[in-house]
């Protein structure tokens, strides 16, 4: 593709085009999103690329995306679509006035694209463990084999306590479901491998699960810490890491779910918008 070094800088992250990769530079500053900062960098094969996007952004600038295969960024797949655009790690912001130089970039790496589809295995990196993070209900650890829960006593329900605190070994897991901190609800769910019986759907009732509030898991500390896992979850066994995603609810756990909400939102503690998006996001679990 272009000469190898070659350096495209935008607001929050430099790309720098090799020969078979993009190497993603994040600046530290105050204005530069904490996830950014967390990684650090990002190394992206050209084999795990599927587009190339340049678009107009807002306020005299220009937007350079890369699109990514399913199933070839771990920290992607953790994320399941729930990052705001801000905070996708592979849009770079430029000023305006570098579009063309930006176009001709896009161009270079579109003629250099050849691979489609899902990935078979993880491409781009994993965050470096260890890693851990605290939740409302408990601090999390992962020390790249085992993954540790312990709770705190201010925030755990009497089901946690009652169970212990809590070690996994990646090798009995199946997968992550990470639930944006900034949602209602948000949360880290391990997927247990060998569970004879369904897991509790409420994740403050579930000992493999530690949930998030208002400061407590942010993005950029439990969203890496979920990838990490995902990465060495898939590396550690013959069967596929699951998706992030969420497991069927019972019906009566959903008009549940729903009856809660409502009493939530009358008392004023969730908007008319959240309310109306978790209502649709239960209801399509059914």
């Amino acid at each position: 593709m272009s000469r190898m070094g070659d350096v495209l800088a935008g607001f929050h992250a430099a790309w720098e085009f090799e020969s078979d990769s993009v190497l993603i530079r994040y600046e530290r500053g105050i204005r530069t999103p904490k996830l950014f900062q967390a990684l650090g960098e990002r190394r992206v094969p050209l084999e795990a690329i599927a587009g190339v996007t340049l678009t107009t952004g807002k306020r005299g600038t220009v937007v350079l995306r890369v699109e990514l295969r399913p199933g070839a960024d771990p920290l992607m797949d953790a994320a399941a679509g729930q990052l705001k655009e801000g905070g996708d790690p592979y849009r770079l912001v430029l000023p305006a006035e570098r579009e063309t130089l930006a176009e001709y970039y896009a161009d270079e790496l579109r003629e250099q694209l050849t691979e489609s589809g899902p990935a078979e295995d993880f491409l781009v990196g994993a965050p470096d463990v260890p890693l851990q993070f605290k939740a409302y209900d408990a601090k999390a650890s992962f020390d790249g084999n085992i993954v540790r829960f312990r709770w705190f006593w201010t925030g755990a329900s009497s089901t946690k306590w009652k169970a212990g605190d809590q070690s996994f070994p990646v090798a009995e897991l199946s997968g992550v479901e990470w639930r944006s901190p900034e949602v209602f609800e948000g949360h880290l769910r391990l997927m247990r491998r060998d569970s004879a019986d369904a897991q509790p759907a409420q994740a403050d009732l579930d000992p493999a699960a530690v949930v998030f509030g208002l400061g407590y898991g942010p993005v950029h500390e439990s969203l890496p810490f979920a990838a990490a896992v995902l990465a060495a979850v898939r590396k550690s066994g013959p069967a596929a890491a699951m998706p992030a995603g969420a497991p069927r609810r019972d019906p009566a756990d959903i008009a549940e779910r729903i009856r809660h909400l409502g009493e939530l939102h009358e008392a004023g503690l969730v908007t008319d918008e959240e309310f109306s998006s978790k209502k649709a996001e239960l209801l399509a679990q059914l």
